[in-house]
C-alpha cells in the first residue's frame, strides 16, 4: 500500500468526504459525485488543499506571525484548546482562544467582549497575520472583516458555503467538519508549529548572517563584486500591512521591456500582444495586476513600456483599449544600442537589463520619477509572463537599503537543487544564467527570471558622479544582469518560486499557458492546485506547430494536461476537442499521412503512430 493510499484512508475514516445534500456550483470542482442525494467530496482535492494550507501556515510560523483561531462550536473546544497550548498561542489569564471571534476592525485598541454563553475574551492590540476559521457557517462576519483588512484566511469549507464568503477565503479546505477531521487539522497545525519552532534557531542564524552582510557593505569593507548574496524568498519578512503596503507601492514604478517581436512564432507584432491565458496577453496581465493593486490600496503605480522602433507603433495602437484604465501608462521608444562596428543591432538591444536600461534612465526620465516621489523601479523582461509586483520584496529592499536586486530560480540541472531555495548562499555571477540562455545550462546553478529591482537614487548618484559609464558596461549574452551589478554597493538576489518564471519563446509555451494548468487572477498566473508534480510538462512540437496560427488551427481545443509529464508531437497531427493527456505521450504521424486525434479520448503513456494506436 502506497503512502498516498494510507493518507486517503485516514481522510475517509474522518468522514471528511461526506458533503451535504446541496452542493453549490462553485464547490463542484471539489466533489467526486453524489450518493444517496449527498455530495461526495473528492479526498484527493481535500488532501491537496490541506497540504497547501499547511505550507502557508508553516511559512508564517517560521516568521513568528500572529495567528487568530476562530471557533464557536463547543464540540471542538477541548481539541483547539490543546492545540493552542502546545503551540504557545494560549494564555489562561487572557484567554486568547478567541472563542467569540472577530471584531477585527476594532482591534487597534484592547476591548472586552461579553456573550451570554461564552467567556470574556480580550482583543489584541494588533490585527493577526492569519485567520484560521473552523466553523465558517457561524463566523461569516469574521470572514468579511478579515477580507476588508486584507488578512489571509485559512478555513474549512463545505458543499453548501455561499459564493459570497467562499471567494474571500484565501486557502479553503473542502471537507465535512466532523470532530475527527477537526482533530486531524489541529494535529497537523500543531506538528507544523513544533517543527518550525525547532528549526527557528537555524533561521535566526541565517537572518543574522544577512544582517552581517548588509553591515559589512555599509561599513565599506571589501566585498567581492563577482559574487552575489542570494536570499531565499521564504526568509523574507511576512507581508506588510495595508498602510505599509500603500506606502511602499507609492514609491514604485514598473517598467516592462516591450521590444521583442513574435516573428519566430509567425506572429507579426510585439510578443506582448499574443493571447496566452484566458484570452489575455502578457501586456494585459501586467496592466490588470496594477489595476488590482490600485483597487485594493490607495496608491499610484505608473507603468512604463520601453518599445523599440519595430514595436512602438503597434504598441501605441494596442494601448487605446486601456484609455479607461486607472493605470498611468507611458509608451516610450528606446534608442538602439550601437555595436562596436557602429551598426544598430537588434540582438544587443537588451543586454541583461544593463547598458540599455541605464542609458534610458540617463535620458531625463530619472529626474521626473524622483520628482514624483518614486524610489524603486521594477524592470520586467519581455519574455517572462509570470512577473509579480511583490510588496514583500520591496519592503525588504527599503528596510535594508538594498540598491540592486535580481529575482532568480534554481536550474533543474543543479545537484543541490533541493537546498538552494531554503538557505542563504553566495553565488558567482558566472553561475547565474540569463533567462534567455538555451544551451550549456549544466554550468549554471541559478537562472535570472528577468525581474529586476533598482533603487532610483542609487542610479542618480552613479550618474551624477560619472561613476556609471554606459560605454564600459560589457554586453554579456549569458551572465545575469550584464555587468551593471558591479556598480552598485548593495546588491542581492532573491530566490523566488518557479511559478514566477514562465517564458514565452515558442508555441509550446503558448499551449502550456492556454491549458487548464494555468488561470489568471488579477493579472497573476495561478497554477492549478490539482497538479501535484511541481514541474511543468515538457512539451515539444514539430515544425508544423511553430506558428501561432498553425497551433490554434491544429487544436480544436487545448487538451487537459494536468496529469501530463511530457508530450512530443511531430508530423501532420490534428487534435479534436475534450482530449486528455496523461503521463508520457508521443504522437508521430507518418510522412505524408494526416493523423487526427478524435474528440474526447484519453491518452496515457502511449506512443501513437496511427489511428490504431489510439
Amino acid at each position: 500500500m502506497t503512502l498516498h493510499s494510507i493518507v486517503i484512508q485516514k481522510l475517509l475514516s474522518t468522514n471528511a468526504h461526506l458533503g451535504r445534500r446541496v452542493a453549490a456550483h462553485h464547490f463542484k470542482q471539489f466533489t467526486y459525485g453524489t450518493r444517496n442525494g449527498m455530495a461526495i467530496i473528492d479526498s484527493d482535492r481535500t488532501l491537496i488543499c490541506l497540504r497547501t494550507a499547511a505550507e502557508f501556515i508553516a511559512a508564517l510560523a517560521q516568521q513568528k506571525a500572529r495567528f487568530m483561531f476562530v471557533n464557536t462550536n463547543s464540540l471542538w473546544d477541548e481539541i483547539i484548546e490543546q492545540m493552542t497550548k502546545k503551540i504557545g498561542c494560549y494564555s489562561p489569564s487572557m484567554n486568547l482562544l478567541w472563542r467569540t471571534g472577530g471584531f477585527l476592525t476594532n482591534s487597534h485598541s484592547p476591548k472586552k467582549f461579553r456573550s451570554r454563553r461564552k467567556k470574556i475574551c480580550f482583543g489584541p492590540t494588533q490585527p493577526p497575520d492569519c485567520l484560521v476559521v473552523f466553523d465558517t457557517d457561524r463566523k461569516s462576519s469574521v470572514i468579511l472583516e478579515a477580507d476588508r483588512l486584507q488578512i489571509p484566511i485559512v478555513s474549512l469549507v463545505d458543499s453548501a458555503m455561499p459564493l459570497e464568503y467562499y471567494k474571500k477565503i484565501t486557502y479553503p479546505i473542502p471537507a465535512n467538519d466532523s470532530v475527527q477531521f477537526v482533530y486531524l487539522v489541529c494535529n497537523l497545525i500543531t506538528k507544523t508549529f513544533l517543527l518550525h519552532q525547532k528549526s527557528s534557531a537555524s533561521s535566526v542564524a541565517q537572518l543574522e548572517d544577512t544582517r552581517e552582510q548588509v553591515e559589512r557593505i555599509e561599513e565599506g569593507k571589501s566585498v567581492n563584486k563577482d559574487e552575489l548574496l542570494v536570499l531565499p524568498y521564504s526568509l523574507l519578512p511576512i507581508s506588510p500591512g495595508v498602510d505599509r503596503t500603500e506606502e511602499l507601492l507609492d514609491k514604485l514604478v514598473v517598467l516592462k521591456f516591450n521590444g521583442a517581436l513574435g516573428t519566430n512564432m509567425g506572429f507579426h507584432g510585439p510578443k506582448s500582444t499574443i493571447q496566452i491565458c484566458d484570452g489575455l496577453t502578457s501586456l494585459d496581465l501586467i496592466v490588470n495586476q496594477i489595476e488590482a493593486l490600485h483597487s485594493k490600496y490607495r496608491c499610484s503605480v505608473p507603468l512604463l513600456l520601453m518599445n523599440t522602433t519595430t514595436t512602438h507603433e503597434d504598441t501605441v495602437k494596442v494601448l487605446e483599449k486601456y484609455t479607461k484604465s486607472n493605470v498611468d501608462i507611458h509608451s516610450l521608444k528606446q534608442p538602439q544600442h550601437k555595436s562596436s562596428g557602429g551598426q544598430s543591432s537588434e540582438d544587443e538591444l537588451y543586454p541583461g537589463h544593463g547598458a540599455v536600461f541605464l542609458s534610458f534612465m540617463k535620458s531625463g526620465t530619472l529626474d521626473v520619477l524622483l520628482s514624483q516621489g518614486k524610489e524603486y523601479i521594477l524592470v520586467v523582461d519581455s519574455d517572462n509572463v509570470a512577473a509579480t509586483i511583490d510588496p514583500k520584496i520591496l519592503d525588504h529592499l527599503i528596510e535594508n537599503k538594498i540598491e540592486y536586486c535580481i529575482e532568480v530560480v534554481p536550474t533543474a540541472y543543479d545537484a543541490d537543487f533541493s537546498n538552494i531555495g531554503s538557505r542563504l548562499q553566495k553565488f558567482e555571477l558566472a553561475e547565474i544564467a540569463q533567462s534567455s540562455v538555451k544551451h550549456s545550462m549544466e554550468k549554471f546553478k541559478l537562472v535570472d527570471t528577468g525581474s529586476l529591482w533598482v533603487n532610483l537614487r542609487a542610479i542618480k548618484r552613479l550618474l551624477d558622479t560619472d561613476t556609471l559609464k554606459i560605454e564600459d558596461i560589457s554586453v554579456s549574452k549569458e551572465t545575469a544582469a550584464g555587468s551593471a551589478i558591479r556598480f552598485f554597493d548593495r546588491a542581492i538576489g532573491v530566490n523566488v518560486p518557479h511559478s514566477r518564471s514562465l517564458s514565452l519563446n515558442k508555441t509550446s509555451d503558448i499551449l502550456l499557458l492556454k491549458s487548464d494548468l494555468y488561470t489568471c487572477d488579477e493579472g497573476v498566473l495561478v497554477r492549478n492546485i490539482a497538479r501535484t508534480n511541481p514541474e511543468n510538462p515538457v512539451i515539444e512540437l514539430g515544425p508544423e506547430f511553430e506558428k501561432v496560427s498553425d497551433l490554434l488551427s491544429r487544436f480544436k481545443s487545448v487538451p487537459d494536461i494536468i496529469g501530463l509529464d511530457s508530450l512530443k508531437v511531430t508530423g501532420d497531427v490534428w487534435f479534436g476537442a475534450g482530449i486528455t493527456l496523461k503521463g508520457r505521450v508521443t504522437i508521430a504521424a507518418k510522412p505524408g499521412v494526416k493523423l487526427e486525434i478524435p474528440d474526447g479520448v484519453v491518452i496515457e503513456n502511449k506512443d501513437i503512430n496511427g489511428p490504431s494506436d489510439i
